[in-house]
């Protein structure tokens, strides 16, 4: 009688505990000790066919999911912290967020994005920002290039990254600084060599059709994210269509002396109006870019600010401004920070700097497709230099810059949203 008593008060206290840790919950304020890594954790569930809700300025934009060992091992293997609840908890959290009175909303993560990261080959000497967290997070992704994407390989992927690339053929304008190193030699070399064999007479040529591309698998409907010479490059050389603006040193003949009339400003994703530099001695390619003296001289004060937005109303933007912290650490990179009077009207600014009256963070539409431009390389490396080894994120698990571009990781992944009205 008495083992009957007790496999039935077991039986009774499984059941209890089972229906009251129904719930994992992975939060994002200060009390998370691997942000990025939690990201990660994300991916792996969706992966695995577990819906994951992403809470909406909720604890820093906190995680959760219905409670599945598999998940639970891997925050613990991956030493990202998380609670087990009970489904009433998880409830009364979905209840307060869906309150009318608060700024919060629940968006359901369903689908895992297939990412592809633009990138050479070839070793260059720097690391890219983007690369270096997908690995960290243990996220997946492939490895682009030009010919890849002239072969029509975008619309396999979901989300595409572009980060230290220079769309205009001026090789991010090494030339006067590094144009007897080796790696500069090679690229160049690679880079023609790739042209040629795609049928261009110049690697401009080429870089234009790849940007194209770019521009046609966004407007599908695809996700881009650009970071540092990507974005301004990417528009500089849309603009340019059909307008050589590179100098005798980049293309073996002279740029046109009328290029800066030339410029069609309506083929461009998010700037207008813009200054080509044209002096092929000057490490800048237009007046899109902020001058880097103004931030070199002013680290201490080199930061910039979220905005917050309406979870319920501006989902997206809300999703693209998931933080811990809304004040962020600025960084350096070849285009540091936007220039606001080149923004065009419709692009949606996400983070600024007003100590420079400057943006560091936008986000529009193109078409069906959205795109994401964020100023610097390494959120973690205030000057990073040619040659600098890469950032070990180890040292930086809870980086609230390298947060927000984990955020465009993942924004794929959110179900349609029905438009409010």
């Amino acid at each position: 009688m008495k083992l009957k008593s007790f496999v039935i008060t077991l039986l009774f206290s499984l059941t209890i505990t089972y229906s009251f840790a129904a719930y994992l919950f992975i939060p994002m304020d200060m009390s998370q000790k691997n942000h990025l890594k939690a990201y990660g954790i994300a991916y792996f569930a969706i992966a695995k066919q577990v819906d994951v809700s992403w809470l909406l300025n909720y604890r820093g934009g906190s995680f959760m999911c219905v409670f599945t060992p598999s998940i639970e091992d891997e925050c613990i293997i991956r030493g990202v912290s998380y609670q087990v609840i009970a489904d009433v908890q998880a409830a009364a959290i979905l209840n307060e967020i869906a309150a009318t009175e608060s700024n919060m909303d629940e968006i359901k993560l369903t689908k895992t994005p297939k990412i592809a990261v633009y990138s050479p080959k070839n070793k260059l000497p720097w690391d890219d920002a983007v690369t270096l967290v997908l690995t960290y997070a243990e996220i997946p992704y492939d490895i682009i290039y030009d010919e890849e994407v002239m072969s029509d390989a975008l619309p396999k992927y979901d989300w595409l990254h572009l980060h230290h690339e220079d769309f205009t053929g001026q090789f991010g304008k090494f030339w006067s600084s590094h144009r007897n190193s080796s790696w500069y030699i090679e690229d160049v070399k690679l880079q023609e060599t790739t042209a040629a064999k795609l049928g261009f007479p110049k690697v401009s040529q080429m870089k234009l059709a790849v940007a194209k591309k770019i521009r046609d698998f966004v407007m599908g409907g695809g996700y881009m994210f650009a970071m540092c010479s990507a974005p301004d490059s990417f528009d500089v050389t849309l603009a340019a269509e059909g307008v050589d603006i590179c100098d005798t040193p980049f293309d073996g003949d002279p740029m046109d002396p009328q290029a800066q009339q030339k410029l069609n400003y309506e083929n461009c994703f998010a700037f207008t109006d813009f200054i080509l530099v044209t002096n092929p001695h000057i490490y800048e390619i237009s007046d899109i870019d902020v001058s880097p003296n103004l931030h070199s001289q002013n680290k201490k004060n080199d930061y910039f600010t979220l905005f917050e937005f309406s979870a319920k109303w501006d989902p997206v933007p809300t999703m693209l401004t998931q933080n811990h912290q809304n004040v962020i650490s600025g960084f350096m990179g070849q285009t540091t920070a936007f220039n606001r009077k080149r923004l065009k009207p419709h692009i949606l600014v996400l983070g600024e700097t007003k100590i420079f009256d400057e943006v560091r963070y936008i986000h529009g539409t193109y078409g069906n497709g959205t795109f994401t431009f964020y100023g610097g390389h390494d959120p973690e490396d205030y000057q990073h230099f040619v040659g600098d080894p890469p950032t070990d994120l180890n040292l930086f698990p809870s980086s609230a810059g390298y947060r927000l571009i984990l955020n465009n990781v993942l924004f794929p992944a959110a179900k349609k949203q029905k438009q409010k009205t």
